[in-house]
């Protein structure tokens, strides 16, 4: 398959998974948990979120056709796997946040996903250096998120109980 094909899967694939995390509880503007929190002074406005997670999605996408293009690459399989592996992080995040309220969870699925995101890039370089370098705002983005983590849960230290957790989807209604 060539690397237009790949690109025509996963980046895709990879905007509706982040997109259907994003949707599976209510988050940013739509929590009212969220709307109750302290927050730091850097916290972005809410708009922000979807457009820079959005261009992030597309990047990860690329960055992984790109690997996946990498026929014969002797790490593509552990660069996939640690791909998929700090994704599937990313993907809990949300609920693991914004839907079962739990801040240090999430803050530690952040550090964890951070990582290995890390790991990928060093292994997505060694393949094609394009595709690490895709994945460089990625990683400042979500270092900047568990810093912003860390600090509600500072500031919040009583949040889990604000307001009960949600436990219904968004995806559909």
């Amino acid at each position: 398959m060539s690397f237009a094909r790949w690109a025509l899967f996963c980046v895709p694939l990879i905007l509706l998974l982040g997109f259907l995390s994003g949707r599976s509880v209510p988050a940013g503007d739509n929590s009212l948990w969220y709307q109750a929190l302290a927050k730091p002074a850097l916290t972005p406005p809410g708009w922000v979120f979807p457009l820079a997670w959005s261009a992030l999605y597309i990047m990860l996408g690329l960055a992984l056709a790109m690997i996946a293009n990498a026929r014969g690459a002797g790490l593509r399989g552990m660069a996939i796997g640690l791909f998929v592996a700090q994704f599937g992080l990313n993907l809990a995040w949300t609920p693991l946040f914004f839907g079962a309220h739990r801040i240090n969870l999430a803050f530690i699925t952040l550090i964890t996903m951070l990582v290995l995101a890390i790991a990928t890039t060093i292994v997505f370089s060694r393949i094609r250096p394009r595709a690490a370098w895709l994945m460089v705002p990625y990683l400042v983005w979500i270092s900047f998120a568990a810093a912003l983590t860390w600090r509600i849960g500072q500031l919040n230290p009583d949040a889990q109980a604000l307001v009960p957790s949600a436990r219904t989807s968004q995806v559909i209604g």
